[in-house]
């Protein structure tokens, strides 16, 4: 569940029984593909498989103009689905071994004039499903979440503790203030108590800037922030670091040295605040850092950008949008990161394409090239299948556990 300290133990999550067979297929697949190509020979097919989690951008519009969003670039396209293929693919993928849906990014996903009726295809197909939402529709959030269930989750992009701040950071199209959004969790809560729901915090620094824009800084609202998670009913508040897109390849990267305090300063104010906010927690509030938080307070997060050569995660881990399919969400929108179009997982013919174009991809794109700056939160997953790829005997010592972690990678 979202929120949880394992949330990005992605290995753990694929050692499950469910998912396990997919990431053999996959293993055994590129074990075969490297000796083949050693050897002069043709490579083998691709396995016949589907990601098991992607990331669903329902639409690119939004209500808001936030100073540091990661994806402003494709905003407001007037990119749309054709929705008959949308629900055909959904409907092959699942029917194929796909276990999970984040309805996140690329736009405000409420805003999908039938956002309810897809949570509940989604759900009628037997997938988990977590809402990534600035929160800005309250009352659709409180339709949707009839359909939730344990594991499903809702997340609100916040990044704020008074409304001011939060008015100067996000900008809404219209007038709508912090607490005004808050005040729908105790409903959401009262409605269905199963769905955890959590505050999110991009917490920035002076001197973060996207393109020439400059980033208001949040750190010393970061507590009151917490305070007011646990005052409105949320499960949990967590803790990102602002990241910002590398100008030659758009690629998804943190660059806490762009700040205009020392780094070290920074850092301090960010642990010091942390702290704090962990003294809130309770038996049903958690206070959590991301992988990538904790690699920053640590100073460690240049560990996490050397990469293996091929992304394994992108055939278990995708990104679907209007623009067509992505191998991460680090490149949502980005040209050389495109897999395949829109609508090429909704029939067999065309996922056995997309089979064909995912093994290019994995071929072709080299992760410790192009994402030699990005503090990626599936590195240490990607050397994991990297060395069963290298020594697949290591696959029959290892011991697979019951379902009992979501699948959402």
């Amino acid at each position: 569940m979202d929120g949880a300290h394992d949330f990005h133990d992605f290995r753990a999550k694929l050692l499950q029984e469910s998912a396990w067979p997919k990431v053999v297929d996959y293993v055994r697949w590129q074990h075969d593909r490297i000796a083949a190509k050693s050897a002069g020979i043709a490579s083998p097919l691709p396995p016949d498989t589907v990601p098991l989690s992607i990331n669903l951008d329902l639409t690119t519009a939004c209500n808001y103009q936030c100073d540091h969003c990661i994806d402003w670039e494709i905003l407001n396209s007037k990119k749309k689905h054709d929705e008959n293929k949308l629900r055909d693919s959904l409907r092959e993928l699942a029917r194929r071994g796909m276990k999970s849906v984040i309805l996140i990014g690329g736009g405000e996903p409420t805003l999908h004039p039938r956002f309810v009726e897809f949570v509940q295809y989604l759900k009628q197909l037997g997938l988990e499903v977590a809402i990534v939402t600035n929160g800005s529709r309250g009352e659709t959030l409180l339709a949707a979440i009839e359909y939730l269930e344990g594991p499903d989750w809702i997340r609100l992009s916040l990044d704020a503790g008074t409304d001011e701040t939060f008015q100067r950071m996000h900008r809404p199209h219209q007038r709508l203030t912090l607490d005004e959004i808050c005040a729908w969790v105790p409903q959401l809560k009262e409605k269905n108590s199963s769905v955890r729901i959590g505050y999110s915090f991009v917490v920035t620094w002076k001197g973060a800037a996207r393109e020439e824009v400059p980033i208001i800084e949040n750190i010393d609202e970061l507590v009151i922030a917490a305070e007011r998670a646990r005052k409105y009913q949320f499960d949990y508040f967590s803790v990102k670091p602002f990241l910002m897109r590398q100008q030659d390849n758009h690629a998804e990267i943190m660059d806490p040295q762009s700040a205009a305090q020392q780094l070290n300063d920074v850092i301090a104010r960010i642990k010091k605040s942390v702290a704090e906010a962990k003294r809130l927690e309770t038996d049903s509030f958690d206070v959590v850092e991301s992988t990538n938080l904790q690699l920053l307070e640590n100073q460690t997060w240049r560990d996490y950008t050397r990469q293996p050569s091929q992304c394994h995660m992108q055939a278990l881990r995708q990104v679907l949008t209007p623009h067509g399919i992505f191998n991460c969400p680090g490149y949502r929108g980005v040209a050389m990161a495109r897999i395949a179009g829109p609508g090429d997982y909704c029939s067999e013919a065309a996922i056995h394409q997309t089979q064909h174009k995912l093994a290019d991809a994995i071929e072709t794109f080299d992760a410790s090239l192009q994402c030699a700056n990005v503090t990626c939160l599936y590195n240490a997953t990607n050397w994991w299948l990297q060395e069963l790829i290298d020594h697949p005997e290591k696959i029959e010592q290892i011991e697979t556990v019951p379902d009992g972690s979501d699948l959402f990678l």
